[in-house]
């Protein structure tokens, strides 16, 4: 257990609480109650979810999984809601979140490496009615890109993959390439792989804070390329300082949990990661 989180559980309950309400099985399969957003005497907090955490399982039970975690925001990857699909796919699935009550914001991780596949994510995404892709797009089709962003009025969110990703291994090479562009180009700043490559995430969200449009929230065994994915309070990020920073900067997107371990059984990973998460909300 990492320095961060004993002392927080020292100073409070409230993670060990939300921790086990996620966790109790007859707590946790009550899905039908809609999560409500973290709010107080500060900015409303949307905790979500990443589908790709949840990789292994169907659409549907991605989505329950995402209920029984207490979030009722989602965005698709691509083994949800294949790029492919036709519109009648794409409108049942989009039903599909409506009738159990999780909003669709975004999609992606999605990669853009020809002008077609520009136009197909695009296209993917304003069939699916989202706000935002969160993409990955080759550095020549920026201005490609830009016009479709104007054209569909959907924002781009550029994900950073850290060491090792050749595109945009930090918030801050993808910022330079897009921050004298179309105001609804900005970034995805996963801090997992932000930490990963050896930088400050609090500090980058707070550098580029204007173009943050989405942020992946993870932690991570180590600062360097091979740090792992764990459960949130026992790697190194420093997680009541990060979320103060994004609280008194008046965050308004999403805070997406992308749990990366245990693909063939994340829901115990997932719900004590969130518990945390709103366990430190609580007292801030």
């Amino acid at each position: 257990m990492g320095s961060n989180r004993r002392s927080f559980l020292k100073r409070t309950s409230a993670g060990a609480l939300g921790i086990a309400a996620a966790a109790i099985p007859g707590i946790a399969n009550a899905s039908s109650r809609k999560p409500e957003p973290i709010t107080g005497d500060r900015p409303i907090i949307n905790l979500g979810v990443a589908s790709y955490s949840l990789r292994k399982f169907s659409m549907e039970e991605a989505l329950d999984m995402t209920l029984r975690c207490g979030m009722n925001r989602i965005a698709l990857k691509s083994m949800h809601l294949p790029l492919d699909s036709n519109k009648e796919t794409i409108t049942k699935a989009v039903a599909l979140c409506k009738e159990k009550g999780i909003e669709l914001y975004g999609g992606g991780v999605i990669y853009m490496k020809t002008k077609e596949e520009v136009d197909q994510a695009f296209e993917y995404a304003k069939t699916a009615e989202m706000k935002m892709i969160i993409g990955v797009p080759n550095h020549e089709l920026l201005p490609y890109v830009e016009e479709k962003v104007k054209q569909y009025d959907i924002k781009l969110a550029i994900h950073n993959h850290g060491p090792g990703d050749k595109l945009y291994p930090s918030a801050e090479s993808a910022y330079s390439r897009i921050k004298n562009r179309d105001k609804r180009m900005g970034l995805c700043i996963d801090i997992g792989h932000t930490k990963r490559i050896d930088r400050n995430p609090e500090q980058d969200v707070k550098d580029f804070f204007d173009r943050v449009f989405d942020i992946h929230l993870k932690d991570v065994t180590g600062a360097f390329a091979k740090g792992e994915t764990c459960i949130i309070g026992r790697g190194i990020i420093d997680f009541p300082a990060f979320l103060k920073s994004v609280i008194k900067l008046g965050y308004k997107g999403t805070l997406a949990l992308e749990y990366e371990a245990e693909a063939n059984d994340p829901l115990p990973g997932m719900a004590e990661s969130i518990g945390y998460v709103k366990g430190i909300l609580t007292t801030l």
